[in-house]
């Protein structure tokens, strides 16, 4: 697959997502506004308490109640309030891959696999696409259609963390390079350093010096189709350390 490469000497946008989120809250949501308090990066953080909008931050009785009735086991739907009060009702600008990530997360549709596993939905998607969203039994986040599923990130904080990143490198970085396909296993990470933070799985995230690279393998790996593999090359970043991590 060939490579394009950008060079700009102004800031570049992140590849946005088609849509931006609808902020209407849900009816079977608790309407009120709460501070993130998962351990994030203070990148994340500030890329959260800056960038993102929550709308609400509790699981209602109503829907407790709602998917008790539907046999759902207490424990499963624990872990559904857990991820609302800690995620619930966060709306952030959207990712330049997975068409944006979800439109705001929210737990929905939790459903048992054939080893006994339960995996719930995190949210809804920003347009019409052939997967979802997940949150898996050890709380990973991937997406998934109806018969696969590859994890991104050990944990939403990881998915939240590549977030951060897009936009912090696409702003600072003066060359960016796009592959796709075969070349990306061609890409040399030997002299980098993973971003630990991000917590990776099929995404993954590098640094070295004044170079960033963001690599994208949930969609290959969820279609088994290595040709659609992607990552970002982010050049140029001078003083990294410092326009990275602060």
């Amino acid at each position: 697959m060939l490579t394009t490469t950008v060079f700009s000497n102004e800031k570049v946008p992140a590849e946005p997502s088609d849509q931006a989120a609808e902020c209407a809250c849900p009816d079977d949501r608790v309407v009120e506004e709460k501070p993130i308090t998962a351990a994030l990066t203070r990148r994340a953080r500030s890329f959260v308490h800056g960038d993102g909008h929550r709308l609400y931050s509790e699981m209602s009785s109503d829907i407790r109640d709602h998917w008790l009735n539907q046999g759902i086991p207490a424990a499963v739907v624990d872990r559904m309030a857990a991820f609302e009060a800690m995620w619930g009702g966060l709306s952030l600008p959207p990712a330049p891959h997975y068409e944006g990530g979800p439109k705001i997360f929210r737990s929905d549709m939790p459903e048992m696999d054939s080893t006994g596993d339960w995996w719930f939905d995190a949210g809804d998607q920003r347009c019409s696409m052939p997967y979802g969203f997940f949150i898996g039994p050890r709380e990973e986040f991937g997406i998934e259609d109806s018969h696969r599923r590859a994890v991104l990130h050990e944990s939403v904080a990881g998915w939240v963390e590549s977030l951060a990143l897009a936009y912090r490198a696409v702003h600072w970085a003066s060359e960016i390079t796009k592959v796709r396909g075969a070349a990306v296993d061609r890409l040399d990470l030997s002299n980098l350093e993973p971003f630990s933070e991000v917590a990776g799985m099929s995404d993954t995230w590098w640094r070295g010096g004044e170079k960033v690279v963001a690599v994208y393998r949930g969609v290959a790996h969820l279609f088994n189709d290595p040709e659609l593999q992607v990552a970002t090359v982010y050049d140029g970043i001078a003083e990294a350390p410092i326009y990275l991590d602060y």
